[in-house]
């Protein structure tokens, strides 16, 4: 694969100096045009530029190198996936790539960018930066790493479907009711909303168009009296365009979401759906946009005086779910818990028969794996099984991300992806990472367990317990109102830093409700932008520590949380406060637990999770697997 990357590079680099202006550099980044974290198949121009496939990443091209900036997630992936053409940049640790652009290219140099594929804030955020050198950021009229890309995939048209009410807890006009009650607020008459999960949750649609997450390629503008809906309109069906009228909706096509942001601009984007007027009018034509999910293009199409500039009005009613999607999320998680455990049940089996294995419960040194084996398990086959349980449940859609089934090694790299063809076998003797999710109609889950099928070192133990008390220390906090995820990031890495360890990754995310399975704005995380939002009772998001040795393993467990009013005993400042509620179902595995290393606290702790895990599974299960069930969640005891 490599020479043909470099054949790439070598054609963008023609492209950049034919180019009038000739470009001094191109910024390819990961987003689509509606800055998502995970795109489709023909928006992945950084991974086929540079080979790199993490999903968070941007790649910078000059005349002479080229460079690639990702998260602590992928420095391992990163280095293992780039040719020697190029140079990995690591955020947090080197330059951003606007400060590397401003000290490393010459004055007046110009630097490229498909102006779909970045943020109004990442524009201004490099245009500062390249001020003082009086470097220009210039907005290319065509993507040149799509001239470059022949055999692009092809966009296929699938049907946008309607998000039923009983599975979403509120109707289309309640949330643009509501929508434009907030317009009024802030003297705005119109809103134009950009990022896909926005226009899913407000308009209940869901899609097909990006793998793992049922978005549909749109845009919405919304203003006091109008709204529309912009999609490539071979994807609306009858009962769609039926669904859009009835809901005071207008579809147009996907493209001229463009021209109607200029019509919008001047006052003169017109609608064909009579809405009554029921809002007062507001002086100010002032149109809100998300500098963080608008794009450049869009966003040069408006006035900089008439631009309101605040986070998207859709992000925290998108995120404080409401009772429908909480309920419906801790059935989709049970569901989805019956299905591990049937496969940690069959894969303990598996391995056992087929490789010698002492198994999940024993600790008996040495594995003898069957010779000739008829099918041997790798870390493909067994993911792929584990679907298969899941493909079972009620309402299951498909899943929510790539499994990460990592052995061994593979489990150090943190977004780990198998491919068939390169894949790790299981292997007895070392640690088994299972990061998975799905996507069901009442809900969206996340879970991460890692195993041993033979005997850990007290290395491996440690570590393990280690990362389980700064699981258990988050799932038990209680905090104050206006706590923002950087204040607790602090509990699930306290107990790694007592022994000197960390993790280079955030230590939760939102999660949607039959949406995306990372979701904002809130997050629990060192970097900063985890201070912007504070956590709300009925917010989602996930508990997920980890540590992880290079070569050698990883460890991460994670949980789906739902943060709740807490019952404290007094309420110092009037403040209220907040605790969790855990609705990930799937036991720990006990021989991984060193228990000197537990408090009694956190002793019972993981007894009384496990005791519900049987209550709240054994319906789900057949004999075979209730059995296996009441072995993995026996109660443990205090080393004497």
């Amino acid at each position: 694969m490599a020479p043909a990357r470099d054949e790439h590079l070598d054609a963008i680099r023609a492209l950049m100096a034919a180019h009038s202006p000739p470009l001094h550099a191109l910024v390819v980044p990961s987003e689509d045009a509606h800055q998502s974290e995970y795109v489709s198949e023909q928006d992945k121009r950084r991974e086929f530029i540079s080979g790199f496939t993490g999903s968070a990443g941007l790649a910078l091209i000059t005349m002479k190198e080229a460079f690639l900036w990702t998260d602590g997630r992928y420095f391992l992936q990163a280095t293992q996936q780039l040719s020697n053409r190029w140079k990995l940049m690591r955020m947090g640790e080197d330059p951003p790539v606007e400060a590397w652009i401003a000290d490393n290219l010459a004055a007046e140099a110009v630097i490229g960018i498909n102006p779909w594929c970045i943020s109004v804030d990442s524009a201004q955020r490099y245009e500062h930066a390249f001020s003082k050198k009086h470097q220009t950021l210039f907005q290319l009229s065509s993507d040149l790493v799509d001239e470059v890309w022949k055999d692009r995939p092809l966009v296929e048209p699938r049907s946008v479907i309607v998000h039923p009410v009983e599975f979403a807890g509120r109707s289309v006009p309640e949330k643009i009711k509501e929508l434009r009650e907030k317009l009024v607020h802030e003297k705005a008459t119109a809103i134009i909303i950009t990022a896909l999960d926005e226009v899913a949750w407000l308009y209940n649609i869901r899609g097909g168009d990006v793998d793992y997450s049922p978005v549909v390629h749109s845009y919405a503008i919304v203003t006091l009296h109008s709204a529309f809906f912009y999609v490539d309109k071979r994807k609306v069906t009858v009962e769609v365009q039926k669904y859009m009228s009835e809901n005071g909706i207008e579809i147009r096509e996907y493209e001229t979401v463009q021209s109607d942001a200029s019509l919008l601009a001047s006052g003169k984007l017109q609608s064909s759906v009579h809405v009554e007027k029921d809002m007062n009018e507001v002086e100010s034509s002032k149109i809100w946009i998300d500098s963080g999910s608008c794009c450049l293009a869009l966003y040069s199409k408006l006035s900089p005086h008439q631009v309101l500039t605040l986070q998207s009005p859709i992000a925290l009613p998108k995120a404080v779910k409401n009772p429908t999607e909480l309920d419906g999320l801790r059935k989709a998680h049970i569901r989805d818990g019956a299905a591990v455990v049937q496969y940690l049940s069959w894969l303990d089996n598996q391995m056992q028969e087929n490789y010698g294995a002492s198994g999940y419960f024993s600790e008996i040194k040495g594995s003898q794996k069957k010779e000739n084996l008829a099918t041997k398990l790798t870390e493909v086959s067994v993911s792929d099984k584990l679907e298969g349980f899941r493909a079972t449940k009620e309402n299951f859609k498909g899943l929510s991300f790539p499994t990460i089934s990592s052995v061994g090694p593979n489990a150090a790299i943190i977004h780990y992806k198998p491919e068939a063809s390169t894949c790790s076998e299981m292997d007895a003797d070392k640690i088994y990472l299972c990061d998975s999710g799905a996507q069901y109609l009442d809900g969206t889950t996340d879970i991460t367990r890692t195993v041993h099928f033979g005997k850990p070192s007290e290395h491996e133990k440690s570590c393990y317990t280690a990362v389980l008390k700064g699981h258990i220390a988050l799932d038990i906090a209680v905090f104050p109102n206006g706590t923002t995820g950087h204040a607790l990031d602090i509990l699930s890495r306290a107990p790694l830093w007592r022994e000197g360890l960390d993790y280079r990754h955030g230590t939760g995310h939102g999660i949607g409700s039959y949406l995306n399975v990372h979701e904002g704005p809130h997050l629990i995380s060192f970097r900063p932008s985890a201070r912007n939002v504070p956590l709300q009772a009925s917010m989602t998001v996930t508990d997920e520590p980890g540590y992880y040795e290079d070569g050698s393993f990883g460890i991460r467990l994670e949980n789906v949380l739902i943060c709740k009013e807490a019952n404290a005993k007094f309420n110092f400042g009037e403040k209220g406060y907040l605790a969790f509620e855990h609705i990930t179902w799937a036991p720990y595995q006990t021989k991984l637990i060193d228990t000197e290393l537990l408090t009694p606290v956190e002793i019972d702790w993981v007894n009384t999770y496990h005791s519900d895990c049987r209550k709240i599974l054994e319906p789900h299960l057949n004999e075979q697997e209730k059995q296996w069930l009441m072995k993995a969640t026996e109660p443990i005891a205090a080393s004497s």
